[in-house]
């Protein structure tokens, strides 16, 4: 009978290179079936043409869109060595002849992970772009993977390309990441820019949080940050007052939100237990535009004014749908008391087709000094939730620098221990010169 294979120490997780412990049946962090993983055989250092000095370590694999970001490779491919390393097709052996050279040097093994389709042509399939490569699944090493993300051979889901995901688009930037307890991300979010009826500059971010106890987390962020993006992009330029173009774009997205559970149930072979209902999801969004400083949102992700000068105070520009936030305003309950407590994060709005009510909240500020607004889900203002906290957190060169001070920002989730995933955007806000005014009264 077949033994499940066990994790040996010091070795790492195929799905998300998570560090695993001696006779692991499963990741801790992603959920990964570690049955699929064969046992590496033992390993046989050699010298491979090409490779540098033996006895040095290979260069770091970087990613192949030339970000510069480390790629975490599993080291027992067929054909490699524990470094990852092409081995030789043949045994050496011991002894003298070992020593001489061979008639013909093998070519490296190619990377299994990465087929091109010209090679499937060889297997009778029709290869229609050669330069298109296929995904190939990280468990098994030989089934293609679906659009869905999963294994058409084995069934493993695969890592998903939104677990870390940054985006800078001029001076608006944001960053999410899937977090270190959570086996995918469903935050998601949008950030733009467009001009207004004169000319001037419109800076627009959106975050979304997907209720995890609801069906589609994940598409119902997605979805929901994508509308209400789309939905400012058309109308500030046609001169909608942004506080307006707020609410009618939180409107939007809850009916693209809506829109999702009049689609057919997805199949849910890979998650029986899960329990159907209504996608749904949190927004909050920024909009900085004429010298107006506009906020919108309808569950618990916040929006945080952080000046540039440090010695004037931050604040918090939302008001959380939540149990917390409805027993503090009743005076049933100090902040501190009701914070603390394990009901505080259920929420009391959201959007989607079996919220309560809709009831989008917008709040319109005109800052008299630079600053930058932080636009976070739970994942961040967990490890921050006063403003000064906050604000500690935000680098200072904030402004100049806002794609840098998002990824430090979600650092700062990741070290306080990354429960949740974590999502933030910043948007700096810059007061207009003197004597040009606010297009807004």
């Amino acid at each position: 009978m077949a033994q499940m294979h066990q994790a040996a120490t010091g070795s790492t997780c195929p799905g998300c290179a998570e560090p695993l412990e001696s006779g692991d049946l499963y990741c801790g962090a992603c959920g990964y079936d570690l049955s699929a993983v064969p046992a590496a055989g033992m390993d046989t250092p050699t010298v491979v043409m090409g490779s540098p000095v033996a006895g040095e370590a290979w260069p770091a694999a970087r990613a192949a869109d030339g970000s510069g970001a480390p790629v975490h490779l599993p080291t027992d491919l067929p054909g490699t060595d524990s470094g990852g390393s092409p081995l030789p097709s043949h045994a050496r052996s011991d002894g003298p002849e070992a020593e001489s050279e061979p008639d013909e040097y093998p070519l490296p093994a190619p990377d299994p992970r990465a087929v091109d389709l010209a090679d499937l042509a060889d297997l009778g399939e029709q290869a229609t772009h050669v330069s298109t490569p296929v995904k190939v699944c990280v468990a098994c090493r030989a089934g293609r993977v679906d659009e869905d993300g999963y294994c058409e051979n084995c069934g493993h889901a695969q890592p998903r390309e939104r677990d870390h995901m940054e985006q800078e688009l001029g001076p608006v930037a944001a960053v999410s990441d899937r977090g270190l307890r959570h086996h995918r991300n469903e935050d998601a979010f949008a950030v733009s820019t467009t001009a207004l009826p004169d000319g001037s500059p419109a800076v627009v971010a959106i975050v979304c949080d997907g209720v995890s106890s609801a069906t589609r987390p994940d598409d119902a962020s997605a979805a929901a940050a994508a509308r209400a993006n789309e939905s400012l992009l058309q109308a500030l330029p046609q001169g909608t007052h942004p506080q307006q173009a707020m609410h009618e774009a939180i409107v939007a997205a809850a009916e693209a939100v809506n829109s999702l559970a009049a689609e057919p149930a997805p199949a849910v072979e890979h998650d029986p237990h899960r329990h159907q209902n209504a996608p749904a999801c949190t927004l909050v969004g920024a909009i900085a535009a004429g010298g107006l400083l506009v906020v919108g949102w309808v569950g618990d992700s916040r929006a945080y004014w952080v000046p540039d000068d440090r010695t004037t105070p931050p604040a918090r520009l939302t008001e959380d749908d939540s149990w917390a936030a409805q027993m503090v305003a009743a005076g049933l309950m100090t902040e501190a008391d009701a914070y603390a407590d394990e009901r505080a994060h259920a929420i009391t709005g959201w959007l989607g087709a079996d919220a309560y009510e809709l009831d989008p909240h917008t709040a319109s500020f005109k800052p008299d000094r630079p600053g930058v607004v932080v636009v976070c889900t739970d994942g961040l203002w967990n490890y921050a939730e006063g403003a000064e906290e906050m604000a500690g957190a935000v680098p200072v060169d904030a402004a100049e620098r806002p794609l840098h001070s998002a990824q430090v920002l979600v650092g700062h989730a990741l070290d306080g221990g990354g429960h949740d995933n974590v999502t933030v955007a910043v948007v700096p806000f810059a007061v207009p010169a003197p004597g040009a005014g606010s297009a807004y009264n």
